[in-house]
């Protein structure tokens, strides 16, 4: 499906002539990982790129337990879209939100516009799911911008302010239990990162509490945490959180959750006023904007080269497409893929407009990382596992590598190289509404 100008509309007060030159427009919907790469992969082609998100930053969101936790600030890992496309003159940001998308007049429907376009790359990513409890939602608060991680780092801290405070021995008990529901590695992460903050950053911080005696619970439904890992990684894994104090507790939903906590499937109540969800995903409303199907998660069933059926002119990419690729496996919903998924719509985009039809995707699996705490991560490279302090330092140099931007790197650098030598978490701030 070859496209040219004629096929795709008119622009405003254009003559014919104009028609003849202007060149092919992308739109570009998610400035997350995949959308960027797209964007950034056009940069030199004879294309508009016009790309459209919420919000007015690119986050690194692999690094977002960590501002939730204390460990980095906001703007350590994110960056504005504008700044990162600035130089990039075929380029155009809209800080916007999409309500539609007219495909057969080929045009993105937002609050304030129509904005046409003749290729259409939908990276709107995905959000957290309570698997139809979303009253859950306000007790149990998941970690997808920078805005959740802000509040729940509030939520965290002052936990620990509030059984300073009391002088109830209950109340306090419940102050200083958490609970984070979900195995996955933002759940890994999330427990972990908690209880290293109370066993070993803030331990000297007060008078009347002994913060290391927090306890950090890890529900997981499951038979193992990190099951898209190796068994013999995920028992790893396990060990070390619980080397640093976390109770890792497997084969059991939560069955509720409101203020007072947690109950499990098996009827076992767990008292929390810090209860942090992180046990599933839902894609965003793209299927029902182009009238595509969708998997139970929400996401687009798109065929071998992202394309939902009957448009190949739109590509579904990241966590909001459900894809097979070229070798048949299913493709996950982790940042790599997501990069390469953008940097092929992109190049499939070049090549449908030179006349030429791209190869299938094929996903480069480069391998799992999971962090747990201090010195404690896992790797699965295939043939090559690690784990314990070699993949912990191979979790780190990943992830410095694939920040946006030298400055974010250098000063995460500093900040890590800081917090590993004294034990420190120099973030400790309770903003928002938790502010009295």
């Amino acid at each position: 499906m070859s496209v040219t100008p004629a096929q795709s509309g008119s622009l405003p007060g254009a003559t014919g002539k104009d028609q003849e030159k202007r060149r092919p427009r992308v739109v570009i919907l998610g400035a997350g990982f995949g959308g960027l790469n797209a964007a950034m992969a056009l940069r030199s082609a004879p294309v508009e790129v016009t790309v459209i998100d919420r919000r007015n930053y690119h986050l690194f969101q692999p690094l977002l337990y960590q501002v939730a936790t204390a460990g980095l600030s906001p703007a350590q890992i994110a960056m504005p879209i504008r700044r990162i496309l600035s130089r990039q003159s075929n380029a155009t940001v809209l800080m916007d939100k999409v309500e539609a998308v007219d495909t057969a007049a080929r045009c993105v429907v937002t609050g304030g516009q129509r904005i046409p376009y003749d290729y259409l790359i939908v990276a709107t990513g995905a959000r957290h799911t309570y698997f139809g409890n979303d009253t859950w939602a306000d007790h149990a608060p998941g970690l997808k911008t920078i805005t959740d991680a802000t509040a729940i780092r509030a939520r965290i801290l002052s936990a620990f302010e509030r059984a300073e405070v009391t002088d109830d021995p209950r109340l306090r008990q419940k102050l200083l239990t958490f609970v984070v529901v979900g195995g996955g590695p933002t759940g890994v992460e999330l427990g972990g990162a908690i209880a290293e903050l109370s066993r070993r950053t803030i331990v000297h911080d007060f008078r009347r509490i002994d913060s290391s005696s927090a306890r950090v619970v890890l529900v997981e439904a499951g038979e193992r945490i990190l099951p898209a890992m190796p068994s013999c990684l995920s028992r790893k894994a396990q060990r070390q959180l619980e080397k640093l104090g976390v109770e890792v507790v497997l084969g059991n939903a939560v069955a509720g959750c409101d203020d007072s906590g947690v109950r499990l499937a098996d009827g076992t109540e767990i008292g929390s006023a810090c209860v942090l969800w992180a046990a599933g995903v839902m894609a965003s409303r793209a299927a029902k904007w182009i009238g595509a199907a969708a998997d139970r998660a929400g996401r687009v069933i798109v065929d071998e080269r992202l394309n939902p059926p009957a448009h190949d002119e739109i590509f579904v990419i990241g966590d909001t497409a459900s894809v097979t690729d070229a070798a048949g496996r299913p493709v996950p919903g982790v940042a790599p893929a997501a990069k390469q998924m953008g940097r092929y719509a992109a190049y499939a985009i070049l090549g449908d407009m030179a006349g030429r039809q791209s190869a299938p995707f094929r996903y480069r699996d480069y391998g799992n990382l999971a962090t747990i705490g201090r010195k404690a991560a896992v790797a699965d490279f295939g043939k090559t596992r690690l784990s314990g302090y070699p993949a912990w330092l191979v979790w780190n140099f990943a992830h410095l590598w694939f920040l946006v931007g030298f400055r974010n790197r250098l000063v995460v650098f500093l900040d890590w190289a800081v917090a590993y030598a004294r034990n420190d978490r120099a973030a400790r701030l309770i903003t928002g509404h938790h502010e009295a």
